[in-house]
């Protein structure tokens, strides 16, 4: 009986909704795989970096490091946001953004929660987008999280040495 109400709940959902829930959480898992890449490389190649520095040599290589690390982030970011991007245009059913470029400001402006309201997407494809800043809140915590991971790692090293 439950399984029957479920189902027709399910029936009442229309197909447009369910193929972009669908489409929200693959790309959802491809920026959270580019993000748990990126953060493993930079992580082990921070700790390569700060291996073998003696304390005035860290000193000296902290900012870099901390520039650099945050310089990965946020290209990091762009390309996940340039992903959304991609879909938006990509879709035949979303016809707002003319160009590329159009549907990658959309999506960077989704992605950081910023929401100018310039750019619009349609109401049937609005639930891309609620998709698309719940995985830039996600993904930009997670990067200000790495970002403050390499300061700690950095000051550790520091007082071992």
């Amino acid at each position: 009986m439950i399984s029957n109400l479920i189902l027709n709940y399910f029936l009442l959902i229309p197909t447009g909704l369910l193929l972009n829930i669908f489409l929200g959480l693959v790309i959802i898992g491809i920026t959270v795989a580019i993000q748990a890449y990126g953060s493993s490389f930079w992580m082990r190649y921070v700790g390569k970096k700060i291996k073998n520095l003696t304390k005035l040599e860290l000193d000296k290589t902290s900012v870099k490091l901390l520039v650099s690390t945050a310089s990965f982030l946020l290209l990091l970011n762009f390309s996940q946001a340039i992903v959304w991007g991609l879909l938006y245009y990509l879709l035949p059913n979303i016809t707002e953004f003319e160009t590329l470029e159009k549907a990658i400001y959309f999506s960077l402006v989704t992605f950081t929660s910023l929401g100018y309201g310039e750019i619009t997407i349609s109401s049937s494809n609005r639930i891309l987008a609620g998709f698309e800043a719940m995985n830039g809140i996600l993904l930009l915590g997670w990067s200000t999280t790495l970002m403050f991971s390499v300061m700690q790692f950095i000051w550790k090293n520091s007082l071992k040495k």
